[in-house]
């Protein structure tokens, strides 16, 4: 009972039946309250989205697999502290983290979220050791910028060492699989002994169904005494899947199932002695060793295949030259032994003396056929299943031993061929993942235009060139990578945020709205759906509603950093300085290197006349991301609110230097050149943003002050009325009339109100 409960409740969480599996383990644990039953029920819980459940099952369970769900219900309830202390004791100093890699990889997750960075990045980097494909860890180590060289990390060396594990773990598993068939064929022989009665038995019971399973059909295996035995443990992949994936089901399972396709008379045809493709008959050894097995055992017919005494003697009649010896049997009770092959025999001949031996189903009242099956089983086995029909002993010119000396050698080949291959994609990926998280974009893009195009054109790494581009502020290029990322794949949700503000920037209102609308419409309680809803109504100026859908997506998901950013943006927006700055602070405790937060921070202390604040957050910013031009300008700003001009003009010179096409830095440097009282030179920079951006009225407008500090004041009434023509905002269209009408008045009488700091 407990078996096929067991069994059944993985089948339920292999098919998403969440609900079913968490009602059969829960009758499972009732009936038998094993821990290692409650670790189950804890799994069904966590798929069924109900940690708290789990974390009430698991509170206080000492084995390792218990503490690493304990640690998991507890992470996504947002109890760091009981996570860590399940995943690292601190009375118990010296015991091993739960779950291997997986389990240093989450505690380095909590701990990087309660801002130890450096521990955080320990467990990262002893994840990566034990699992050098643990793609998450590497992840996270970019995030926190600290991460290695992808060469270095994805190497030679870690292939290579990842191909002995993988080739070590498989000689275990092959290992055992040869012991435990050994095993079982022993235990099958002495079970039923010589009696034809026990054999037909035997017999019935292939074609005999397990209770519950009408596809499963009962064989020794399955039946002992009419009680089932306990195989199914865990999820058993069918045949067919396992064939097509190529990789091996584990041995019990694999056991089961050739017997399965033996009784159901799906089993493969048997490959040819003589056919060149050693691959095929790799793919058979195992199967096809058992189907014979099972043939030998189980199907006994009475009029298959003729008695071994005449077939014996019509092989001796085709080749009497044939040099095989035959040990063990002596007629009377039709036992016999092995066989032993010369080398010097002809492999045509031996295939079929060896074929007429060994592919022979005996009658129902004969006991030889049974122990030969037993013997055959044994020598088969002894031999570690070296040949897919046993129907030959030279193939092609080659000896067993060599044949199978060439096939793991090609299967190891093969492996390591496979390990290269991937960790060179890991290294590409990897590579470009870490460039692009330290802002290194340009580098970055080079990186993921290495990859083949295959691998190109999905929906994670466009996203991945789409951020670049945000970073670089090309939002066209941004927007044709995103675009191309949704269309290929709609269901892609990370990046979608991203993608949303890229669509604000551009004033895409239509797109932007049928973009919340799309993703939404996926998921609405995933937190990229909620702030591209929130980016709509901020492009509409509805600040107060684009609050409330920002607000929504912290409440789905309070560790997306970009979310709680976007909160303190309409906070400021709506001069609500003080919960502005709670925003902020929250994003950067879920993230310390979003510069974003960094940046508003800045923005709203200079809005508040705060410039050391301002000047001290914008350096901070700017040390995470040294290569925005942006941010080189805001911090240009506060240094010249600072009185600290000539730095100002030296961070405006390397923010036009690092993007020629943002208008801001040129216009700040014209301000700055303005008060030094510099206006042929603040000319010569306006003129060249003129090129940028043609239609900027306040530009217009501060060529306008600047003539009339030289006195050109019909060029000063001028580019006043060209601002005024191009419907700058409400705020500024009061002070540019006003300088209009002063123009004509000394510099003493003119007030100086016109210092207008826009944001980006």
């Amino acid at each position: 009972m407990e078996t096929l409960m067991v069994d059944r409740v993985h089948g339920s969480l292999r098919l998403f039946m969440h609900r079913n599996a968490v009602f059969l383990c829960e009758r499972l644990c009732a009936q038998f309250p094993a821990e290692t039953n409650v670790q189950l029920l804890a799994t069904c819980y966590l798929h069924n989205n109900q940690p708290y459940a789990a974390y009430h099952i698991l509170k206080g369970k000492k084995l390792p697999e218990s503490r690493y769900l304990f640690a998991m219900s507890c992470f996504r309830m947002n109890l760091l502290r009981e996570a860590e202390e399940a995943l690292c004791p601190v009375n118990e100093p010296n015991i091993e983290v739960p779950s291997g890699a997986t389990g240093h990889y989450l505690l380095g997750v909590i701990y990087r979220y309660t801002g130890r960075v450096e521990a955080a990045a320990e467990q990262f980097v002893q994840a990566l050791t034990l699992d050098p494909l643990l793609w998450a860890a590497y992840e996270e180590l970019c995030i926190l910028g600290v991460a290695e060289d992808a060469n270095e990390c994805f190497s030679e060396a870690t292939a290579l060492r990842l191909q002995q594990e993988l080739t070590s773990t498989s000689n275990v598993e092959k290992s055992n699989f040869v012991n435990e068939n050994r095993f079982l064929s022993s235990n099958v022989s002495a079970s039923f002994g010589d009696s034809p009665k026990q054999i037909k038995q035997l017999h019935a019971n292939t074609t005999a169904e397990v209770s519950g399973y009408p596809h499963v059909k009962s064989t020794a295996l399955h039946m002992q005494n009419g009680a089932p035995s306990n195989l199914s443990q865990f999820d058993t992949p069918s045949p067919t899947s396992t064939q097509a994936s190529g990789i091996a089901p584990p041995p019990l399972f694999r056991n089961m199932h050739a017997y399965q396709n033996t009784a159901g008379g799906n089993a493969p045809s048997k490959p040819k002695v003589n056919a060149p493709n050693l691959t095929l008959r790799r793919k058979y050894i195992d199967e096809a060793g058992l189907k014979k097995v099972s043939g030998r055992l189980f199907n006994q017919s009475s009029d298959s295949v003729p008695r071994r005494s005449a077939r014996l003697s019509r092989d001796t009649t085709i080749n009497s030259n044939s040099n095989i010896s035959q040990f063990g049997g002596n007629g009377t009770d039709h036992s016999s032994g092995k066989l032993r092959v010369n080398s010097s025999t002809p492999s045509k001949l031996c295939s079929t003396a060896l074929r007429s031996v060994q592919v022979r189903k005996g009658k129902p009242q004969a006991t030889e056929n049974f122990d030969e099956g037993n013997r055959y089983v044994d020598a088969m086995w002894t031999d570690n299943v070296t040949s897919t029909s046993s129907s030959t002993s030279i193939v092609d010119g080659r000896y067993p031993e060599q044949e199978k000396s060439e096939r793991v050698l090609s299967q190891d080949s093969k492996l390591a061929i496979g390990i290269r291959e991937l960790m060179a994609l890991l290294r590409t990926l990897g590579e470009g993942y870490r460039l692009s998280c330290l802002f290194k974009c340009q580098e970055a893009l080079e990186v993921y235009r290495k990859l083949p195009e295959a691998q190109f054109n999905t929906g994670w790494v466009l996203c991945q060139v789409g951020k670049t581009y945000f970073e670089l502020v090309n939002y066209l290029e941004a927007d044709h990578f995103f675009e191309l990322a949704h269309r290929l794949s709609p269901c892609t949700l990370e990046g979608m945020d991203i993608y949303s503000t890229v669509l604000y920037h551009l004033n895409e209102e239509m797109r932007l709205s049928y973009l919340a609308q799309d993703l939404v419409s996926i998921d609405r309680l995933s937190p990229q759906a909620w702030c591209a809803v929130g980016n709509c109504f901020a492009l509409r100026k509805d600040h107060e509603t684009a609050l409330k859908n920002f607000q929504r997506a912290v409440q789905l998901d309070s560790r997306v950093a970009y979310a709680h950013t976007l909160c303190g943006h309409e906070y400021s927006a709506l001069e609500d300085y003080e919960n502005s700055i709670k925003l902020y602070r929250s994003a950067l405790q879920v993230d310390e290197r979003h510069y974003n937060a960094w940046y508003g921070l800045g923005v709203v202390y200079l809005r508040q006349e705060k410039f050391e604040f301002a000047e001290h957050h914008f350096r901070r910013a700017f040390q995470i991301n040294p290569c925005s031009s942006v941010l080189m300008c805001y911090l240009g700003m506060a240094l010249h609110a600072l009185k600290r001009n000539e730095e100002a003009l030296e961070m405006m010179e390397k923010a036009i230097f690092a993007d020629k096409k943002n208008p801001l830095p040129k216009y700040q440097k014209a301000l700055i050149l303005l008060g030094l009282q510099k206006y042929p030179d603040a000319l010569d920079e306006l003129e060249r943003l003129k090129e940028i951006a043609p239609h900027e009225s306040s530009m217009y407008a501060l060529m306008g002050k600047i003539y009339k500090q030289l006195n050109i004041l019909d060029k000063a009434v001028f580019c006043f009325g060209i601002a005024l023509d191009l419907k700058p905002p409400a705020a500024d269209v009061a002070i540019i009339k006003s300088a209009m009408e002063k123009v004509h008045l000394p510099d003493e009488l003119m007030d100086d109100d016109d210092d207008d700091d826009d944001e980006i």
